[in-house]
């Protein structure tokens, strides 16, 4: 039973199957407390189908859509009063001719010019300004957001080996905020949306987990992986003292973040 285009990006080919058990009978897995059908893409991957999300989500484009359209007829009813204005640049030089004229104080074209510049430049000095304040407490609202998340993420809590802020000394560069609202990017810019909810974005546990998924040294990072998994980094079962052990040249290619763990963890060998 096909499902085209259940979990991805917009545009991405992903086509998903009903997973069945023995009985055929749809399998169930429970999330946040909601019992979600799962759906298998074609690299195998395993999804929750969260369809109350879903038709959420598409009611809200929906209405997204209707508001659009509704902002297109009122600026075109605005355009159409304007018709048989065949030189707008013209059409404000006149509108600024109209208002010298109403000054007759200041006949002088010179006097006109001067007390724009004036008051051009005191609005120049109010504007940077405000910009600066505008752009500092914008830097604020940001570090709080992203430096907030990695605190508080129960993803990092429980399946990291290094603390939050090392976490996002690595990835925090994939986060941002639009409008208020965290988000997260792949490599390529492309924003990362939720596995089990369709069209929307991933929050920040399930987005920092898609990240650490796609990152080739996760082993060094991630609780209990560090001595298995086809991904593994490390250079031989048995080290000194125990420990796992990695290459010099594996040890050089990690990030700091990934060298201050495997220095602690692990042998190095040449």
């Amino acid at each position: 039973m096909a499902h085209p285009n259940l979990a991805g990006r917009p545009g991405e080919s992903n086509h998903m199957k009903l997973k069945l058990d023995a009985a055929g009978a749809a399998v169930l897995q429970e999330v946040n407390g909601v019992k979600m059908p799962v759906y298998v893409s074609d690299d195998g991957k395993e999804s929750p189908f969260d369809a109350a999300a879903t038709v959420a989500s598409i009611n809200s484009r929906a209405e997204q859509a209707k508001r659009v359209e509704s902002e297109i007829r009122e600026l075109k009813l605005k355009v159409a009063q304007f018709a048989g204005i065949e030189d707008p640049a013209a059409a404000l030089k006149a509108l600024e001719l109209a208002k010298t004229m109403e000054h007759k104080k200041l006949v002088d074209a010179g006097e006109v010019d001067k007390v724009r510049n004036e008051i051009n430049s005191a609005w120049d000095v109010k504007f940077k300004a405000l910009q600066k304040t505008n752009e500092e407490l914008n830097e604020t609202i940001f570090s709080e957001k992203i430096g907030g998340a990695f605190t508080r993420s129960k993803a990092i809590a429980e399946k990291f080996a290094v603390p939050a802020d090392m976490v996002q000394a690595r990835f925090g560069q994939h986060f941002g905020v639009d409008d208020g609202k965290l988000y997260a990017t792949d490599s390529a810019g492309n924003k990362l949306y939720s596995p089990s909810k369709p069209g929307v974005l991933a929050d920040f546990d399930e987005a920092i987990m898609l990240l650490v998924d796609q990152y080739p040294y996760k082993d060094t990072i991630l609780k209990g992986t560090g001595a298995s998994g086809g991904g593994s980094q490390q250079g031989g079962g048995g080290g000194a003292g125990g420990k796992r052990t990695i290459t010099r040249a594996q040890f050089d290619a990690l990030g700091v973040v990934e060298k201050a763990t495997a220095a602690k963890e692990a042998a190095i060998i040449d």
